[in-house]
């Protein structure tokens, strides 16, 4: 029987995560609303939400195993080093507006592959109506 991997999580993202998020927000949100989702997903408190409602609500496709960012994340799985949380933007059923990835989808991506029901760390944030 083949062993099985479990991730394991740091406490919180790591510093490269909010710029990497920064990036991808920018082709969304203008630059004021994309710091203001910045300095939230840096203040926002860590929940917690399966793989496959993530891909769910995101609407994104499940990156295979072979993707070289899944690849390598699953390596570290592996060996036994933290994935870092990932850091989402709610969406809005009313609008249908999927969820945002700002950062983590290939760590959501490896998580699934291990198991669709993997718990993973999320930093949740939304825009407040002011800033729109």
């Amino acid at each position: 029987m083949a062993k099985t991997f479990k991730p394991t999580w740091a406490d919180a993202p790591a510093q490269h995560d909010f710029p990497a998020a920064t990036a991808y927000l920018s082709l969304l949100a203008t630059p004021t609303q994309t710091n203001v989702l910045n300095g939230l997903l840096g203040e926002s408190v860590t929940v917690h939400h399966k793989a496959k409602d993530i891909l769910r609500a995101a609407r994104l496709p499940l990156l295979p195993v072979d993707d070289p960012s899944v690849a390598k994340d699953l390596k570290r799985v592996r060996k036994g080093v933290p994935l870092a949380p990932v850091l989402l933007v709610r969406g809005d059923v009313t609008a249908d507006q999927a969820l945002q990835i700002a950062d983590g989808y290939h760590r959501v991506c490896a998580s699934y592959h291990l198991s669709e029901d993997t718990d993973i760390p999320c930093r949740l944030a939304a825009l407040p109506a002011i800033a729109v």
